[in-house]
């Protein structure tokens, strides 16, 4: 009996160790030039998005990676992702300190070490592991810098445990005391991740300006952030239009290939959908799926495929005013909205209204909100270019949002911040 249930557990032991058989080795080398990254021994630029969400279309226009923040679902996620061809760069969630991780405790920092080994050993051998991406803006309000040892000795586990992916730590932005505290800290550290976004035209030179002298990826990209966009009179953040955002994209690409010398590719975000400041700031998709431009944006960069495009809004205005305006309005007077929306396809559009107040649970550093609760009102004439609302009774600053979609699970979003007086 010992003897059959021997055998059949090593059938077990081996079938399930098949799967992982082929291990998609990622190492970092050094040219004449500067670094490159190689996968399976050949090169590999990273055409890479945030998320874990939307796999095939990020694959139908040649993204190629993506990234997660930890290890959660991370089985299915790298299980889904190399079924489509794509790596994953294994996000390992370090503690923060303003969510009250203590550094200066040392059995939390153990245990914290310790939970992480259990994970790499899990996943260490799957092949569409890419690299381990090491905390996530662990610098974003902090002032305790034992962070960095903790960050220093999960890297240096890492290289012990793994071989054969490199280890890589993200920071919001970029500072010279920080990529001092690494270079000192940390020097199993691979690859320097940088989350930046209004910044990244000036990436490239504040690396060299501030002496890092191994590779980095832009982690995440994208629009402006709600921190360094206009406000409004009252104080709240402009956001821009998915044809804005877009084009802010096109030209943040542009920044990132420029640099062949040292950056090995980047993260878009985010690949999905989030409340952040608004239902529509950061997400390249709509909660319900929908694609914006800067889909298009990345496809022209990264396989040039055919795909039906996303619609493209010219304008969106109230009264005659640009967001920029602080517009406000007398309760239940009339909100006289305007807009211009093209479709390079001449699809059939449909559009989607919705007013919401402004939201009043606004966290730092992407943490969770809430989305607001829509605000139902009253529609006093609609045609294809224009709506006429009547402003809410509630004094108080709020959003209205309009969406056009094209039938192809495609859209195009905007809002517009007034304020109810």
């Amino acid at each position: 009996m010992r003897i059959i249930f021997t055998f059949l557990f090593s059938i077990f032991f081996l079938s399930s160790f098949a799967q992982y058989k082929s291990i998609g080795r990622t190492e970092v080398v050094k040219t004449n030039n500067g670094f490159q990254l190689l996968r399976d021994g050949m090169p590999y630029y990273v055409n890479g998005a945030g998320g874990d969400q939307h796999l095939d279309i990020l694959n139908f226009i040649g993204g190629n990676s993506i990234r997660t923040w930890g290890t959660e679902n991370a089985k299915e996620i790298l299980d889904k992702s190399h079924e489509l061809g794509i790596s994953v760069c294994l996000g390992l969630w370090v503690g923060h300190e303003r969510h009250g991780f203590n550094y200066n405790d040392e059995y939390a920092v153990k245990a914290q070490l310790e939970s992480f080994k259990k994970e790499i050993l899990k996943f260490k051998d799957h092949p569409a592991l890419l690299m381990w991406a090491v905390g996530n803006e662990v610098d974003l309000f902090y002032s305790n810098f034992r962070v960095w040892d903790a960050v220093g000795e999960i890297a240096n586990m890492i290289k012990e445990l793994d071989p054969n992916h490199p280890v890589m730590t993200v920071t919001a932005g970029i500072d010279p005391s920080e990529i001092y505290m690494i270079k000192t800290h940390c020097p199993d550290i691979d690859i320097l991740g940088i989350n930046t976004y209004g910044g990244i035209k000036d990436l490239s030179s504040l690396i060299k300006k501030y002496g890092w002298q191994k590779p980095y990826m832009v982690t995440e990209w994208g629009p402006y952030g709600h921190w360094e966009s206009p406000l409004t009179s009252w104080g709240v953040a402009i956001e821009a239009s998915s044809k804005e955002k877009a084009e802010f994209r096109d030209q943040a690409y542009q920044a990132i290939e420029q640099d062949s010398t040292l950056c090995l590719g980047s993260y878009a975000f985010l690949w999905g959908y989030k409340q952040e400041q608004t239902p529509t700031w950061y997400g390249i998709f709509t909660k319900n799926g929908n694609a914006t431009q800067s889909v298009d944006i990345l496809n022209s960069y990264w396989k040039k495929n055919k795909k039906n495009s996303a619609p493209i809004i010219n304008y969106f205005e109230l009264n005659g005013h640009k967001s920029v305006a602080s517009v406000k309005i007398k309760r239940k007077k009339e909100c006289h909205f305007t807009f211009d929306v093209i479709d390079l396809d001449n699809d059939s559009l449909s559009y989607f209204f919705e007013l919401m107040p402004e939201s009043n649970d606004k966290k730092s550093g992407g943490d969770f909100e809430k989305t607001p609760e829509p605000v139902s009102f009253s529609i006093i004439n609609q045609t294809n270019n224009d709506i006429k609302i009547k402003a809410p009774r509630k004094k108080g600053a709020y959003r209205f949002f309009i969406y056009a979609y094209d039938g192809f699970n495609n859209v195009a979003t905007a809002n517009f911040p007034f304020y109810v007086k």
